[in-house]
């Protein structure tokens, strides 16, 4: 079998499919111009003000409602289930048939990736419709836009189906303020009932260079099937020339498919034994490559030409009987071998995208990017887009670094470490428009420890959290980016819930900012912190420090600690440590505490405050003796609003304060400190 195969041939081959048009030519020189025209923005900021957070990417963004158009500026709106909530920055443009939004480039750039919304389907499933791409005036392609991956339903798991009736007749429906019970009929409800996940994103190589100045038009072709297009946000960017690596098993030399009309999981397969036999790196070269099952990696190092030459595609496919973990479904991913059966580990992927078809909420399916148990391994330079989880790793396992990766549109999570993950990291890492948590730590049955978030950005998580800690021991959380979570979670979560191992040892939460954060909790009428802490199954008891942090533009709160009704005089959260903070605009307070236990604080300024700086509710017992939760004062608490410093004097240590709803007052968008 040949070992490896000639420039001129993997030269041939990408001309072939086209892919070397999008390659850098030599105006790339320009590429440090600017142009005033269309703001450069970082979570729909100015970047200055979140410098030093977030991941180091190659694309910068361009806000649609910072670019010329004659379409219709849409929010700023915060409100669960609308267009505007879902979007970066709260606001985005809507197009009609024949009208358009333009960007001028910043810098030079050969490839642009849309965030868009176009209509479902009336009976669901999704349409696909043209979104006209113009550079300077001439065109240059048209993408196909879908919906097919987009618009969920109803209460949990959710549905595909906008005619669907309540799929939890018995949970609490906030908008009927009742709680449905087997002698209670179900509520009437409007449908569809609230629709979310409303965008996606598709990428295209422009095939040339263009320069900063250089103005990309975007327009809703006259006679579209869909009655509007939403534009979110450009991305741009100089995509380099595709890798090539001779000295490595090329999966076309295995029967591989580089034009995906045939399944290339068989032959990858086989491009992964040889390597294994003659220790030897598999190289798949640019093309995309059907692939409809998981590819099992161990002891393997795989690369590919670039995330943007080198596509892994798989159709989602029913199996003839449940597997034994619940999966009825099978699709594209790469799995280890699961930890009961020793992990797998020297596994290396690089360069290649994983896009996958999952187009509903099945938890047990295992229709992951990537999965299983992967220690003493590496993931860097990969695009994962329309899997369930962009990566789901279940413990024991250790030594796992994750970088450079960019995970968009998934149905749940982006990235989970699930149940003794161990001394593993996720850093420069790009997520944009997760179903549920962006990075998770959940410490199920075996405690993770030792592990990192670092550096890492997450957009618009449409359910649940941008990072969330579920227990474990000594992890740390620093120099993250969380921009817009929508509902039933926020930027940075820290809880004992979903049976979780108990928080041990210290917790660092550090250099993070929070953007446009604290979102409404459907189930308790009421709005989350920033940054909030959750003792629902057991007390939060462990050295927790959350220092160096901005939490910006905060709906509600920025900090909040609260426990469930049910269980408020079981739990306690203590052992929180706040300091040097910087809180710019908060809608109600900058904490507010609805449980037993305590906190300090220490240099947490703050400004642009809309109600009383600490709501202390405690465990709502109201004893004479003051609240359940005590505040410790440990200096250097400055600011708040024109009634004063927000921790005053009088507040401590256990002043109640309690509104359950106070008043919201939208903050004014962040400026310099």
């Amino acid at each position: 079998m040949p070992r490896n195969i000639t420039i001129a041939a993997l030269t041939a081959a990408a001309l072939g499919l086209g892919v070397l048009a999008g390659a850098p030519t030599a105006s790339g020189a320009e590429g440090q111009r600017t142009s005033p025209a269309t703001p450069v923005t970082r979570a729909a900021l100015d970047p200055a003000l979140v410098e030093g957070r977030g991941a180091d990417v190659p694309f910068v963004e361009q806000e649609a409602e910072s670019a010329a158009t004659n379409g219709t500026v849409i929010g700023p709106d915060r409100t669960p289930y609308t267009l505007p909530a879902e979007a970066s920055g709260r606001k985005a443009v809507k197009l009609r048939p024949g009208e358009h939004v333009e960007f001028t480039l910043p810098r030079s750039a050969n490839a642009i990736t849309v965030r868009y919304s176009i209509p479902d389907a009336p009976g669901g499933g999704g349409i696909t419709a043209p979104l006209d791409v113009a550079v300077n005036g001439a065109k240059r392609s048209t993408m196909t836009l879908t919906s097919q991956y987009s618009w969920l339903y109803n209460q949990y798991p959710f549905s595909n189906d906008p005619d669907a009736g309540l799929l939890q007749p018995g949970w609490w429906i906030t908008e009927c303020a009742c709680v449905p019970a087997e002698t209670t009929p179900a509520p009437v409800i409007a449908k569809p009932f609230r629709p979310n996940h409303f965008y996606d994103e598709e990428r295209l190589l422009l095939g040339r260079t263009y320069r900063a100045g250089d103005t990309v038009r975007l327009t809703a072709p006259a006679g579209s099937r869909a009655a509007w297009t939403v534009i979110d946000v450009l991305d741009s960017e100089l995509v380099p020339l595709p890798k090539i690596d001779l000295l490595a098993a090329n999966v076309l030399s295995f029967g591989a498919d580089p034009t995906g009309r045939r399944d290339s999981a068989d032959a990858l397969d086989k491009a992964i034994a040889f390597a294994k036999r003659t220790r030897l790196k598999v190289y798949i070269p640019p093309g995309t490559f059907r692939v409809d099952r998981h590819i099992l990696v161990d002891d393997v190092t795989i690369k590919g030409a670039g995330h943007w030459y080198t596509k892994i595609k798989g159709r989602q496919v029913d199996l003839p009987a449940p597997a034994p973990d619940g999966s009825v479904h099978t699709g594209v991913g790469f799995y280890g071998k699961d930890a009961a059966d020793g992990g797998s580990r020297n596994v290396h992927l690089s360069g290649f995208a994983i896009e996958g078809d999952v187009r509903e909420r099945i938890d047990t399916d295992q229709v992951n990017g990537i999965g299983g148990a992967l220690s003493d391994s590496t993931i860097t330079g990969l695009h994962i887009q329309h899997t369930k989880v962009g990566m789901w790793f279940d413990g024991p396992m250790k030594n796992l670094r994750i970088s450079d990766t960019i995970i968009v549109d998934q149905i749940a999570d982006a990235i989970n470490f699930h149940g003794g993950v161990r001394d593993s990291s996720v850093t420069d890492t790009f997520v944009r428009n997760t179903g549920d948590d962006g990075l998770a730590m959940w410490a199920e049955k075996n405690a993770n420890t030792g592990n990192t978030f670092a550096r890492n950005t997450v957009q618009s998580p449409v359910l649940a959290n941008g990072i969330a800690i579920y227990g474990g021991t000594d992890n740390t959380v620093s120099g993250n980016l969380i921009a817009d979570p929508v509902r039933e979670g926020s930027a940075l979560h820290v809880g004992a819930r979903f049976g979780a191992e108990a928080f041990r040892g210290r917790l660092d939460i550090t250099d993070n900012a929070t953007v446009r954060s604290g979102t409404y909790e459907l189930n308790w009428n009421i709005g989350l912190g920033a940054i909030w802490f959750f003792a629902l199954d057991q007390d939060i008891d462990a050295d927790i420090r959350v220092t160096r942090n901005d939490f910006l533009d905060n709906t509600y709160n920025a900090i909040m600690l609260v426990t469930d009704w049910p269980v408020k005089d079981k739990h306690v959260i203590k052992g929180v440590h706040f300091k040097d903070i910087r809180v710019d605009g908060t809608g109600t307070s900058v904490v507010s505490a609805r449980a037993k236990g305590s906190a300090t604080f220490e240099n947490v300024d703050a400004r642009n405050v809309g109600a009383v700086g600490v709501n202390n509710c405690g465990a709502f017992n109201f004893p004479a003796t003051g609240s359940e939760f005590s505040l410790t004062d440990l200096g250097g608490n400055d600011g708040g609003s024109t009634a004063g410093d927000w921790l005053a004097p009088w507040l401590l240590p256990n002043t109640i304060t309690c509104d359950d709803r106070p008043p919201v007052v939208p903050p004014p968008a962040p400026g310099a400190w």
